[in-house]
């Protein structure tokens, strides 16, 4: 999938420099595309199969990767204002977000101090109380057990020590930040690092949540694979994504262990005819934003953009990905609203459909015996980047 940036931003970037950004890019991959070309790893990569089976090390990797490092569990205007709340389960652990008052976002364990219920349904709303449905001790939005029920028969209890487990959390770059495990820590600027100004050029806080929905797919590294690399477009994506990109041409940048991919778009070959000097590069291209280890912020179509969270399962064969369908404003004329339905009919097409029926024959395959390891070519630098840096997360589990 692809990324473009809304007309707000276009205006916003003729004084901020991301249009120089965009053209600069638009330049690489028209000299990409002039020359038959693409962005290079140094070398071909060996993988070894057992990195998508071995169930101990799926187990390491999830404790590791999944619960240590912060993951972008929920965008910024999924809790609006005030108030907001969004309870859901992810990677198997129940987590509530809220906002207070003051409008600074909390993250915690959705479980009661009390004996380990459920507080609070999966779902998003406003509250400015969490009853627990099974002896309704009463938490507040900061965490803090304000009621303790039937307190005169229970017996003494320490209700400051008894809030909600709190877990590392940030919001930056219109993203929700958490670390899942209790005590695991983080700072967002070292994390992000100079991809935060990527992010922000998306301007993520401002778009309308058209849509989510969830998709069952195969495991998380053969599922993650398909969003780094355009080598596959041509070949899967003929109807959909492959009417708008040009297969096997990237231009690709790295920050960390999070990269940017660019596209080039079907009219690319145009930009030899363009005149003026401020053309808009944005229009000749598309990117992929990918925060490592499962975050993909693309889009097609001007004016839409998909968001997918990628999380491992109960297995090295299993995922659930979220995915959040976003509009520049939301669609007041049937047409804008036509224009959303296709998009979001064709990015389901494109990924449901097509990439996880794909991964999931991969996944299907691996036990086969055919393959000792996979080949990643020097045109897939994308892949080659996310798997250096789980080996370098690994080194010290």
């Amino acid at each position: 999938m692809t990324s473009s940036v809304s007309a707000e931003q276009k205006d916003t970037a003729k004084g901020s420099g991301l249009a120089d950004e965009m053209r600069g890019l638009a330049e690489r991959a028209y000299d990409h595309f002039r020359n038959r070309t693409t962005d290079q790893a140094p070398s071909t990569m060996q993988l070894p199969v057992e990195a998508y089976l071995d169930e101990a090390r799926f187990r390491r990797e999830f404790d590791r990767i999944f619960r240590q490092l912060p993951l972008g569990l929920a965008l910024s205007i999924e809790l609006p204002e005030p108030g907001s709340y969004l309870a859901r389960e992810v990677c198997k652990t129940p987590v509530l977000l809220t906002r207070d008052q003051e409008g600074k976002v909390r993250a915690f364990l959705n479980v009661c101090r009390h004996r380990g219920a459920t507080i609070c349904p999966e779902g998003a709303g406003k509250k400015s109380r969490f009853v627990c449905p099974y002896h309704s001790w009463v938490y507040a939005a900061d965490g803090e057990l304000t009621r303790v029920n039937a307190a005169e028969t229970f017996g003494e209890v320490d209700q400051r020590a008894l809030g909600l487990t709190e877990l590392t959390c940030a919001e930056k770059s219109g993203v929700i930040w958490v670390a899942l495990k209790p005590g695991a820590t983080f700072d967002i600027d070292d994390w992000l690092g100079d991809f935060a100004g990527k992010l922000d050029s998306l301007d993520l806080g401002n778009w309308y949540v058209y849509e989510q929905r969830t998709l069952a797919s195969p495991g998380w590294k053969a599922t993650f694979d398909g969003y780094l690399e355009v080598y596959h477009h041509d070949t899967v994506h003929g109807g959909t994504v492959g009417k708008h990109t040009i297969g096997n041409l990237l231009v690709h940048d790295t920050y960390g262990p999070h990269q940017r991919l660019t596209f080039g778009r079907k009219n690319l070959a145009e930009l030899d005819k363009v005149e003026s000097d401020d053309w808009d590069g944005s229009q000749y291209i598309r990117i992929i934003h990918s925060v490592f280890p499962n975050l993909s912020i693309s889009g097609i179509i001007g004016g839409h953009c998909l968001v997918s969270q990628v999380f491992p399962g109960e297995s090295p064969d299993s995922t659930v990905t979220r995915q959040t369908l976003l509009c520049a404003t939301r669609p007041e004329t049937e047409e804008e609203e036509s224009a959303a339905r296709q998009f979001s009919a064709m990015t389901l097409q494109a990924v449901r459909d097509e990439d996880y029926v794909i991964a999931g024959s991969i996944q299907k395959a691996l036990r086969a015996g055919a393959n000792t390891h996979f080949f990643i070519g020097r045109n897939e630098p994308g892949l080659q980047h996310f798997h250096q840096w789980i080996a370098r997360f690994m080194q010290d589990a």
